[in-house]
């Protein structure tokens, strides 16, 4: 059909590029584009993409804007903190490019509504922080035939590669299995320099105009990984696997799974009644501390958390020295007193009670909810992070 006055004036520096042109843009124009998450990673892409004139722009994801995600996710503001993600994202892509088609997914990817989403648009953008949604997108993008372009960030490090299983390997190509249970923390637990999703979720957006545009190299079979400390690029290559449960020789997944269950995640009303017996409620802790109790309240977070909040008369004592099972790291800690442990939101609590009792202590209790659940239902004012 052609481009319009208006875009050509808006896109005037994309028609400069001889790989890109008219004829390039009209592709960009044309393209639907599905991206998973409106976070660190999604603001970028998302921003990105509007700007280059994306013409079909899903956004899935079912979170508020809370004032911590301000450090990195810039599409959201200071007016839109308890709002849906998805609105506040819609309103300022509206407001940068308003010929746009965004279309919002109020909802958590799941194995049922996956394929149904996806089989809408061209490209899939991951810009999630969890391993059940990528092996999820990954799965669902192989079983349609639609190229998958993976990111991944923590601290100071960030990865990107492009999976398309037409071309080469898949994210279970790289990663047969996931790692156990909160053994890689998530940004809400291990940090991230605020700048490092938009370098990552830039280089996600790149390939994403590259393979519109069928220009450039991409990274399919490749892995770049990104160190913002050293500032240095390294790359990993990538081969297909024959034996890949989705994409190789012989699949064996031809249909979404419990990705939940396949990362070993237990929904929290799941809980076993073996950690319930383990748990114990934060206002029984603050009768504890009001009433004197003889007793250890032990922080099992790491120096960096304790420094930006804590509960009063709470020793700190990280979780992993305490898994490392090696009593003189415990701070002579008495086999025979009353202890209660507590983190951030009472998982590494929880490992660190087993841990305790593995090593012989039998009056151990976690903190259910940990400094969170403090600080809401408690003292409000120890932070929130």
């Amino acid at each position: 059909m052609g481009l319009t006055s208006d875009q050509i004036n808006r896109y005037s520096r994309h028609l400069l590029l001889p790989e890109v042109g008219a004829e390039g843009q009209e592709k960009i124009c044309n393209a639907k584009v599905l991206c998973i998450g409106t976070g660190g990673l999604g603001a970028p892409i998302a921003l990105y993409l509007a700007a280059a004139g994306v013409g079909k722009l899903g956004l899935v994801d079912f979170d508020v804007v809370d004032l911590s995600n301000l450090q990195r996710q810039v599409i959201h503001g200071e007016s839109t903190v308890g709002k849906l993600k998805i609105d506040s994202a819609k309103n300022r892509i509206k407001d940068l490019n308003s010929s746009i088609d965004v279309v919002t997914y109020n909802t958590r990817l799941s194995s049922e509504n996956a394929l149904e989403i996806f089989k809408d648009y061209d490209i899939i953008v991951d810009g999630t922080d969890n391993f059940p949604t990528r092996y999820l997108a990954n799965d669902a993008a192989v079983l349609l035939g639609k190229p998958y372009i993976y990111g991944c960030i923590l601290r100071f490090e960030g990865q990107a590669s492009v999976f398309d299983s037409k071309q080469g390997p898949c994210y279970r190509c790289l990663y047969p299995e996931p790692p156990p249970p909160g053994l890689v923390p998530s940004c809400a637990e291990g940090g991230v320099l605020g700048v490092l999703p938009g370098i990552v979720g830039l280089l996600q957006a790149n390939e994403v105009l590259k393979l519109i545009l069928g220009k450039g190299e991409t990274l399919v079979g490749r892995l770049l990984i990104f160190d913002a400390l050293g500032m240095k690029f390294r790359e990993m290559k990538l081969r297909k696997d024959k034996n890949c449960p989705v994409c190789g020789d012989n699949p064996t997944i031809k249909e979404l799974i419990d990705y939940e269950q396949f990362c070993g995640i237990v929904p929290p009303q799941e809980t076993s009644s073996e950690d319930e017996a383990l748990e114990i409620d934060v206002t029984a802790v603050k009768e504890m501390l009001d009433s004197k109790k003889n007793f250890k309240l032990i922080d099992v977070r790491e120096p960096g958390e304790y420094q930006i909040c804590k509960i009063d008369g709470a020793h700190l004592i990280p979780l992993g020295e305490i898994e490392a099972l090696d009593p003189a790291k415990l701070n002579g800690l008495n086999r025979d007193e009353e202890i209660v442990v507590h983190c951030k939101a009472g998982v590494r609590s929880l490992k660190a009670a087993k841990a305790l009792i593995k090593m012989g202590f039998f009056n151990v209790k976690s903190m259910r909810g940990g400094i969170g659940e403090w600080s809401d239902r408690i003292d409000d004012s120890v932070a929130k992070y």
